[in-house]
């Protein structure tokens, strides 16, 4: 989706400070897009390999400004699957936002379709969440798959299922 709201250039703002200066940018005030409250996920490619990836499935700042930046420098600088983000690869990566929308509990795996709908695994305190229409994931069963396993969620054990829609918007 175009980024006609400044969500993916609010994020690269906050990379690029925190990288370059180890300073966190002050969040945007003039926009009311900025002052709602939802849960977000910014994703970091590098030569359209992951890079970083780190977001919310419900808000924990005050505004959805906030959460992009927040999101935004721990996708750089603290997701457990990549080192650090360095000042050098600034230039050659790729950013995308996920603005979640609400989670709808479902009884049934054929009430998703990991093109429109994320999905969100629970049991007990392990949660797994996997976005909508990322590639490579072309059915259900490996979606489910995949989030159980970021969960730690056994195939074999019972575990609850949600879904929800994102608005993704990505640089052209």
């Amino acid at each position: 989706m175009e980024d006609k709201y400044g969500y993916v250039d609010l994020a690269y703002k906050a990379i690029r400070s925190f990288i370059k200066n180890k300073k966190r940018i002050e969040p945007p005030s003039d926009k009311e897009v900025f002052k709602k409250r939802a849960g977000v996920f910014v994703t970091i490619k590098k030569d359209s390999q992951l890079r970083g990836c780190i977001g919310t499935i419900e808000p924990a700042e005050d505004n959805v400004a906030e959460e992009i930046i927040s999101n935004a420098i721990s996708a750089a600088t603290r997701d457990p699957r990549f080192r650090q983000l360095k000042k050098d690869e600034l230039d050659e990566i790729n950013v995308s936002v996920d603005i979640l929308g609400p989670k709808e509990e479902i009884d049934n795996p054929q009430e998703l379709n990991p093109e429109k709908y994320g999905v969100i695994v629970k049991k007990n305190s392990r949660t797994g969440l996997l976005l909508p229409n990322l590639e490579g994931i072309d059915s259900v069963k490996k979606q489910i798959d995949i989030a159980c396993k970021k969960a730690g969620i056994y195939p074999e054990e019972e575990y609850s299922l949600a879904r929800f829609k994102v608005d993704r918007y990505e640089q052209k």
